[in-house]
């Protein structure tokens, strides 16, 4: 637990103050090189074409590190483990800074500016847009992938599962995606959602607690969310129901004052307050993983 919290502390301190620096080392390559040279391997069909196929991507480098994540195992009062945990971490963290990302929308000077950085929340190969709610649930998205399901499986599975997350996203959506035969791409979109399916549930139980609960529990409830369905996007709807319900309360709030609301509050008001849940709901279970650290400590 402690590797997990100073790894995400590195992660997000580093990938604010030098976003290039992160960018740099969070390079993979390596993993498209290795994508491209399986499908040359194997151009005829068979199991690699098929729907299982990016088990043949993921099994070796996930295999050599849990090897070596074994072998570290209690080694030197558990220092060595610890160093392993910070690096991948931080390695499968990102790769770009979200807040960044983010703030270049808020602060474009133009339509066009802000259409280019918007591009940055998107999959690669699919077009943004500047409207609210589409923001809104791409900021979720991005949050989840970014940040959220590295965490959750590093906590599950160490090592091993940031990385397996991360390798995961990578062959579902990102440009080497597209080099992938159609029947391996979709394996990777649903292997993607089976390990996106927990992070959504406990993203939702956030939301409730660090949003407005009432609005957060019903949007669930018609989103269908109890029932165990890949490729949900009710978080999409429960981010756009937070963000609404926290608006609603932010202009309830000054219009009971009496005092106007600020003017310079900037455009898009919706991506703004998105930003700020997904913020609180990171410091939620960073809250949580100190808990756990402090009780360790004293037990």
């Amino acid at each position: 637990m402690f590797a997990t919290l100073l790894a995400v502390v590195v992660a997000l301190v580093l990938g604010h103050i030098a976003p290039t620096l992160a960018a740099s080392l969070r390079q993979f390559d390596w993993y498209a090189g290795w994508l491209r040279w399986l499908d040359e391997r194997f151009p005829q069909e068979g199991f690699w074409r098929g729907p299982f196929g990016i088990v043949l991507a993921l099994l070796p480098p996930l295999l050599l590190l849990a090897l070596f994540q074994i072998a570290l195992y209690e080694r030197m009062l558990g220092f060595p483990s610890l160093l392993l945990g910070v690096a991948v971490l931080f390695y499968s963290w990102g790769p770009r800074d979200l807040d960044l990302d983010v703030q270049a929308v808020l602060e474009a000077p133009d339509a066009a500016v802000r259409h280019a950085a918007a591009a940055r929340l998107w999959p690669w190969g699919q077009a943004p847009s500047l409207a609210g709610g589409p923001l809104v649930a791409a900021v979720f998205r991005n949050a989840r992938t970014r940040w959220f399901g590295v965490l959750f499986w590093f906590l599950v599975l160490g090592p091993t599962g940031a990385l397996l997350y991360r390798l995961a996203a990578l062959a579902a959506q990102d440009e080497a995606a597209a080099a992938l035969p159609a029947a391996t791409a979709g394996g990777a979109r649903r292997l993607l959602a089976v390990l996106d399916w927990p992070v959504d549930q406990l993203l939702a139980a956030s939301l409730a607690l660090v949003g407005n609960f009432d609005v957060v529990v019903g949007a669930w409830r018609e989103a269908g969310s109890a029932a165990f369905a890949l490729g949900s996007r009710f978080l999409d709807a429960l981010a756009l129901a937070s963000v609404r319900g926290e608006l609603a309360d932010e202009a309830e709030d000054y219009a009971g004052s009496g005092v106007p609301p600020p003017l310079a509050v900037g455009p898009l008001p919706e991506l703004r307050d998105a930003m700020s849940l997904v913020w609180r709901v990171l410091l939620l279970w960073l809250a949580l993983i100190a808990l756990f650290v402090i009780a360790g400590w004293v037990g």
